[in-house]
């Protein structure tokens, strides 16, 4: 969208000229300086206090000063016979000079030198929303050395260190809380408007503001590896990937201004060789028509969006990793949600133990949870926590082996034991009717079951020691958010579960979503969301970033939730929502929605606009000054448009 991006020629990017704060500078004095003489050449060709020529010279060098930038690109352009908005800017006021209209030539060139200079503004007023939150993060920190803390600047702390953050005081690097409690407000990271309680052993991030209280915290990443600067430096990679749209724009502008170039010329030479039309008149149409082809409007119009769209949900804790997710997740249709940490807690707890062939409820925990150990999946978490609350001592199963999606084995004093769910006692042959009865009864209740037994193993034939019930509470705002993405426009919202279909319907039926899946392995959740997006067009996935990549990777967006501080979720995600908040999609998918509308009104309304005016210029209605007036009226309206989408959206707006 810039001229800084050399893969693109440059009739396909805006008109926008944006090197740097000198060359902004410089370019905004020879603007000021060229209206100035701009608006003294018109005032005294009007009120005739001057001649011609000495008006002809101050309207020259009105346009020496506000077109010495404009030169070199009209000049590359035509040595390599790509006609580009300057070249047609140039021509334009050559032509109008030519035949004696030289206060019109230096309106056109101030006038479009103001139309890049906004342009510039408003990408750059775009991208400081952004980097402005690095400035968030402290310059210096407090650091622990040789039993004291001093001042250092924040380049110089390593992983390690412990820093120390005063009350009201902004957390400088990523790190652990070792001693200190607080209230800590993390809105520039995932957006919540409540500051959330930390304590020992709990997470900060660079940039979140501290509480009332006193944190000493230990260094875990460095100032340029924090979850701020990443954010940063992703937002700013996604703004340079070009959405569907804009590629569309840039190749309709690539093939549309040397076609108006040839038409100008047309329109200048056809008239008066063949029907003997006045030179002076056909040349001035020409240059009329030249400068309403400048799709300076247009090709903004894409871009500005986008990365207004980007940085407004940046700052709300929505990492999108470019403008074509962006576009992808305003036409979502459907969506697919995993179960365990989306719509439940992801915190499940033990709530009972079922016995069947075992006498004591403590000899099934032992076996469950001597397996459980080895693994990190939230069930067995839980299980091996409820075994530490009833004092259930317990050592390490052998021969550990997990079984995706279904459970695990190992052996213990050389027997061979499973846990896992119903689908893993069925492979097992396992289940007679009092288990099948026993397991319903659970499931029903929209529980999870563990099954714990003996497998069969080397003639031995397997059974069941016992069952434990486990629940999971349901997030608090799950039945809202799930009506929010029905508010939002998708049709229809599918959970995937890898527990019994008893259960996953029970939840589904509590929040609202239209469709439950149970019993699924990852494999089947692939499946699942292929299945979708046939009904459905285009889906999302929403998981955790990495134990449901795979399902991510084959709807059409992949969104993480609770990605803040956590690599793999940002990287693996399309969208990374930085909070652990449900409701956040449907507000990302609203601003989606509103930054597809404004692109598509923008784009119209500068098409329309230039086949309104080439109408007007071929009849003889419009002059230089209407041309380049309705120009740079186009360029400042489609921006004001775009850069409403900084505002935070709301749902009547979507």
């Amino acid at each position: 969208m810039t001229h800084e991006n050399h893969d693109m020629p440059d009739h396909e990017h805006s008109c926008r000229h944006d090197h740097g704060e000198g060359s902004n500078r410089s370019e905004t004095i020879s603007l000021a300086v060229s209206g100035v003489l701009a608006g003294a050449a018109l005032l005294v060709h009007w009120r005739g206090w001057l001649s011609p020529g000495t008006v002809g010279g101050i309207a020259l060098a009105a346009m020496l000063a506000g077109g010495w930038f404009l030169l070199p690109k009209a000049w590359n352009a035509l040595r390599k016979f790509r006609p580009d908005i300057n070249l047609l800017v140039v021509i334009a006021a050559i032509g109008a000079s030519i035949i004696g209209e030289w206060v019109e030539a230096s309106a056109v060139v101030f006038l479009f030198g103001v139309a890049e200079w906004l342009e510039g503004w408003a990408d750059r007023r775009a991208r400081r929303a952004t980097e402005a939150l690095l400035e968030l993060a402290p310059k210096t920190a407090m650091v622990k050395r040789d039993g004291r803390f001093v001042e250092l600047p924040v380049e110089q702390v390593v992983v390690g260190d412990t820093v120390a953050t005063r009350s009201g005081m902004s957390i400088p690097l990523d790190g652990e809380i070792i001693t200190g409690e607080s209230a800590v407000n993390q809105a520039p990271i995932t957006g919540e408007s409540v500051p959330v309680d930390k304590q020992p052993g709990d997470t900060v991030f660079a940039g979140t503001i501290n509480g009332e209280g006193s944190l000493e915290i230990k260094v875990t990443k460095t100032t340029g590896d924090t979850t701020l600067a990443r954010i940063i430096r992703l937002v700013a990679e996604a703004q340079e990937q070009k959405a569907p749209t804009q590629r569309f724009v840039d190749v309709f502008a690539r093939y549309y201004t040397p076609a108006v170039t040839v038409v100008a010329f047309l329109i200048f030479l056809v008239p008066p060789l063949l029907m003997g039309g006045d030179w002076n008149t056909w040349l001035y149409r020409a240059c009329v028509l030249l400068i309403i082809a400048c799709p300076c409007a247009l090709v903004i119009s894409t871009p500005v969006s986008i990365v207004a769209g980007l940085t407004a949900l940046a700052r709300r804790g929505v990492l999108v990793k470019g403008g074509a997710h962006l576009e992808t997740i305003g036409r979502l249709k459907g969506l697919a949600v995993d179960k365990t940490g989306t719509i439940t807690e992801g915190r499940p707890r033990v709530l009972g133990v079922e016995l069947i062939q075992a006498e004591e409820s403590e000899e099934v925990l032992r076996i469950a949870a001597a397996i459980d150990v080895h693994s990190a999946h939230p069930l067995a978490k839980a299980v091996v926590a409820y075994a530490a609350e009833q004092n259930v001592s317990h050592g390490r199963a052998e021969g550990y082996q997990n079984r995706s999606g279904r459970g695990a084995e190992g052996m213990i004093d050389g027997h061979a034991y499973f846990v896992g769910n119903h689908r893993f006692a069925h492979e097992f042959g396992v289940c007679s009717e009092e288990i099948e009865s026993r397991l319903a009864g659970i499931e029903a209740k929209g529980q999870s079951v563990v099954v714990v037994g003996h497998r069969p193993h080397g003639g031995c034939k397997g059974e069941v020691f016992g069952i434990i019930a486990i629940g999971d509470t349901l997030r608090a705002n799950a039945k809202s958010a799930i009506a929010a993405l029905h508010a939002a426009g998708v049709e229809q919202v599918v959970m995937l579960s890898g527990d019994n279909q008893r259960t996953a319907d029970f939840i589904a039926r509590q929040v609202g979503i239209d469709e439950a899946r149970g019993d699924l392995l990852p494999d089947n959740k692939v499946e699942a969301v292929k299945a979708l997006r046939e009904n459905c067009g285009v889906v999302g996935m929403v998981g955790d970033g990495v134990n449901d990549a795979p399902a991510m990777a084959s709807a059409n967006i992949g969104i993480a939730m609770g990605a803040a501080g956590t690599d793999a979720a940002i990287e693996t995600a399309d969208i990374a929502l930085m909070e652990d908040e449900l409701g956040k999609i449907a507000e990302t998918i609203h601003l989606g929605r509103r930054t597809l509308r404004i692109i598509y009104f923008n784009v119209a309304f500068s098409l329309g606009l230039k086949a309104v005016f080439l109408v007007l210029t071929l009849m003889g209605h419009a002059s230089l000054w209407f041309a380049i007036l309705a120009d740079t009226g186009a360029t400042l309206l489609v921006i004001a448009n775009a850069l409403r989408l900084l505002a935070k959206p709301n749902a009547k707006e979507a």
